[in-house]
This record gives C-alpha cells, sequence and structure tokens, in this order.
C-alpha cells in the first residue's frame, strides 16, 4: 500500500490540464448564452432534450438521471424545481409503485424548441468553427474513443447505462474534474 503516486508526465499535464481549462470555459459560455438567450440552464436543457428526444417524451426518473449521470439526489431536486415551473411533471409508474417518469409537458417543449437553434449556434460559433472538417472528424473519434473507455470503465464498475444517448447539443454543466 505504499506505492509511489504514478505523477502525470509534464506533456499529459499540459493535456489535462488545457482540456480542463477549455471544457470549464466552454461550458461557461454555452451556459451563460443558453440562459441569457432561454432562461433554461444548461441542466434544465440536459433534462428536456433527453426527454424530447424520444417520442413518448418521458423516461423513468433513474433513467434520467442516468442519462445526464447525477445522482439521484441532484436529479430529485432539479427536477421539483423544474415541476414548479411547469418545464416537466412527475407520473407515477404502474409497474413500480415506488418508481415515477419524468415527462416533457408543453411548456417544457415550447421552451427546448425555442432555446435550441440558438444554443446550436453559441455550439456552432464557439465549438465548430474553429475547426477544419478534417479536424472536427479526428476530435469526434478522438472523443468516440474517450467515451467509449468511459462507457467500458462504467460497465465493469456495476453502473448500466439506460440507453445510447444522442445527446444532440446538449452540454453537461456538471462534469466531474479530476
Amino acid at each position: 500500500m505504499n506505492e509511489e503516486p504514478s505523477w502525470l508526465t509534464p506533456d499529459e499535464q499540459h493535456a489535462w490540464r488545457n482540456f480542463v481549462r477549455l471544457q470549464s470555459k466552454l461550458i461557461g459560455r454555452i451556459s451563460r448564452d443558453l440562459q441569457t438567450e432561454s432562461n433554461l440552464s444548461t441542466a434544465d436543457y440536459a433534462v428536456l432534450v433527453n426527454l424530447t428526444e424520444i417520442p413518448e417524451g418521458r423516461l423513468r426518473f433513474l433513467d434520467l438521471a442516468r442519462a445526464v449521470e447525477w445522482e439521484k439526489s441532484r436529479m430529485s431536486h432539479h427536477i421539483a424545481r423544474m415541476t414548479k415551473r411547469g418545464l416537466v411533471t412527475r407520473e407515477p409508474c404502474p409497474e413500480d409503485g415506488r418508481g415515477a417518469f419524468v415527462v416533457a409537458t408543453p411548456a417544457g417543449r415550447e421552451a427546448i424548441a425555442a432555446a435550441a437553434p440558438r444554443h446550436a449556434g453559441a455550439v456552432r460559433r464557439l465549438f465548430i468553427a474553429p475547426f477544419t472538417p478534417q479536424e472536427l472528424n479526428t476530435f469526434t473519434e478522438l472523443s468516440k474513443r474517450l467515451l467509449e473507455q468511459l462507457e467500458r470503465d462504467s460497465l465493469q464498475d456495476g453502473f448500466v447505462p439506460c440507453r445510447q444517448q444522442g445527446q444532440g447539443l446538449t452540454t453537461r454543466a456538471d462534469w466531474r474534474q479530476g
């Protein structure tokens, strides 16, 4: 147990810190733009995207929490706030008396429909535009590789994703920085 920690090399540390700075600044800027333009937080947007990507517009509470990678308590508090604003409702699950569905309301659907074009514009301006098409493809492939590794790690840890997420233009403001 007295193993020496395996510290990052200077190149590894430089890459990691640049990535953390990049994602923090990018997510912060997109979050501010989204809040200013649509009065939705990135958390609201993530929930509504996941609900409205599927025809039923509803997901089991725990499946939604897994989709946005939040703990149950965070999801519960956020859904309560969104419910007060009329963006979602909770419905009982007939198959499981303890379970519940989170459902996008018409107001929630209107909010995401109004926010999505502006959000897409901000993503295009801040994230897509600086890349050439080839660079964007390379970035996509590298991101996919990292995501696949994270999925494999999650499965080894016993976490089973509820479904493959398309995520559209969703951002995640709650990435954990390690």
